[in-house]
């Protein structure tokens, strides 16, 4: 079976976002955030064209203290950042025992697969739902930018809840435009805390292994 050939999601983005200048209008913008780190570039660019409120969602976040220590990196992050148009902060629940649930049976799989995935759309799920609840624009992540986490999957799950939920996802892979790169540099600029691990207990596991050998 061929394989599909893959969409530029920074050219889609791109399309949308020339529409908005050309209409002069500024939407609102629930954006999922990972970590202050990733997100840092993507509120530099978006925030010159959209209203955002950052919605930190991420359940799998381990060790606890992990969890919180990211949580007050991004709310500092976004105290400190001037930008075009407000940025705000929401937070999710902190429900790990749903994520434990969700990885069930996966626990062994190498990061960046099947387990993944269903992280990523338990992630993006509550992120639409809570988009369409609160009559957002558009919703989107910042998983994109990380050149670990795979755009194309991540785009497929976000279209998908959009047509589930009657929301609009902005397509996008925030690694192009040398995106991954202007977030170390931003990192630095502002003292941020980066983590070497994704997130989750299973990814902290592989890379201790991977530090031992």
């Amino acid at each position: 079976m061929q394989n599909l050939p893959k969409i530029n999601y920074q050219k889609e983005l791109d399309k949308v976002i020339k529409k908005l200048e050309e209409r002069g209008e500024v939407p609102k913008l629930l954006l999922h955030s990972c970590c202050a780190p990733c997100s840092s570039y993507v509120l530099e660019y978006l925030s010159n064209h959209f209203e955002i409120t950052v919605f930190y969602y991420n359940p799998n976040i381990y060790p606890e203290e992990e969890y919180w220590k990211r949580v007050e990196e991004q709310k500092g992050l976004i105290r400190r950042m001037k930008t075009l148009h407000p940025v705000s902060f929401l937070e999710g629940v902190y429900e790990k025992e749903a994520f434990y649930k969700m990885a069930e049976g996966m626990e062994a799989l190498k990061e960046g697969g099947v387990r993944c995935f269903a992280c990523y759309e338990m992630r993006l799920r509550k992120t639409a739902e809570l988009a369409k609840e609160k009559e957002f624009d558009f919703f989107t992540t910042t998983l994109s930018i990380s050149p670990m986490k795979n755009a194309q999957k991540l785009n497929e799950i976000g279209g998908k809840l959009a047509e589930e939920y009657g929301a609009a996802y902005l397509f996008s892979d925030f690694k192009k435009k040398e995106g991954y790169k202007r977030s170390i540099e931003l990192s630095a600029e502002y003292g941020l805390y980066r983590q070497d691990y994704c997130g989750c207990e299973f990814s902290l596991r592989e890379r201790k292994i991977q530090t031992k050998s």
